[in-house]
């Protein structure tokens, strides 16, 4: 039995350590393209709001109780700053924050146990924060927007983490003294799991998301945040509008 617990431990190891080294090869990835490719549609606004989002984002993740052993955990709001990106900036750009956001964490405390679980728990659960794109296309009460757009990313994020903890379960089953019931019903288990924190979490969140618009707050940071709508100059205007007087111009 002591093999058996080495030999997965030794395994478990690999697999952080290799998926570590990746996690920041990808993120630097990420950051590269950004400049490389995003230098037309990002304009210092864009990256700037990202970047602050995001930093609060991750600085918030820190203030935290986690009432589980093996992952997972309720923290001071901390997908609010991202949601409000993501509700600016649309889904595409959420997806990306929220992917650059699930490194981050991963990076300061890794908890997997194969390439699935990281997947899971720390890309797709963290990206789904670009589904809040959607809800402000819902209704025109921004108040009701965000507060069912951080249910619909919760109920995303909830599902990836569910996969994942069945996964997680069945071959940590090997060496966690999980209780007998447990074992028979990985999916049961797995989604009791996932009640206990990701609920609260999300309630927090929705909660803070409701003040912040019902005391217009939320509305001042938007349009802080809010990219300004390109538009042609006056010259440009005249130019296309007005012919010009100039004979070598006219021929």
């Amino acid at each position: 039995m002591l093999s058996v617990l080495l030999d997965v431990s030794q395994h478990v190891t690999d697999v952080v350590m290799w998926i570590s080294v990746g996690a920041v090869v990808l993120l630097l990835g990420v950051i590269a393209l950004i400049c490389i490719k995003g230098k037309r549609r990002y304009d210092a606004k864009h990256i700037a709001a990202a970047g602050i989002c995001v930093s609060l984002s991750f600085a918030l993740s820190y203030a935290k109780i986690s009432p589980l052993q093996y992952g997972g955990s309720i923290t001071l709001a901390s997908f609010v700053p991202v949601l409000i990106y993501a509700y600016v900036y649309g889904i595409a750009d959420g997806f990306l924050a929220g992917i650059i956001h699930g490194l981050l964490n991963f990076i300061s405390g890794p908890y997997i146990l194969t390439g699935a679980t990281f997947l899971l728990d720390y890309i797709l659960a963290f990206a789904s924060i670009g589904l809040m794109g959607f809800a402000r296309k819902f209704t025109k009460k921004i108040t009701f927007n965000v507060v069912l757009g951080a249910l619909l990313v919760y109920a995303a994020r909830f599902l990836f983490h569910w996969v994942s903890g069945i996964i997680y379960f069945a071959h940590n089953s090997v060496w966690v003294d999980l209780p007998a019931w447990a074992l028979r019903n990985g999916a049961l288990y797995s989604f009791i799991y996932q009640c206990v924190y990701v609920p609260a979490d999300c309630a927090i969140c929705a909660v803070v998301l409701y003040l912040l618009a019902k005391f217009k707050v939320l509305d001042r940071l938007i349009n802080i945040i809010r990219p300004k709508p390109k538009a042609c100059s006056a010259e440009q205007t005249d130019q296309n509008e007005t012919p010009s007087d100039d004979p070598k111009q006219k021929q």
